[in-house]
């Protein structure tokens, strides 16, 4: 799996998991919904900056958003 594939499947899940719509996720990262949804459709890659605010409005650590999941 590609590095922008993974990170996608870990928003999305991250997102999921909090009972996050795109719509709420874009809102609180201050960026676009079509944004979010390249991203996790590995579509599009985040900026590093992007992906802090992602993560913080997620509530997780950076690194998170790169794990390999199992």
């Amino acid at each position: 799996m590609k590095l922008r594939e993974r990170v996608g499947l870990n928003v999305r899940n991250l997102r999921n998991s909090r009972g996050l719509s795109q719509e709420q996720l874009a809102l609180a990262a201050e960026v676009d919904r079509s944004y979010i949804s390249e991203i996790e459709l590995a579509k599009n890659s985040a900026s590093i900056d992007v992906l802090e605010r992602i993560a913080d409005a997620l509530g997780v650590d950076p690194k998170e958003l790169f794990n390999e999941r199992g």
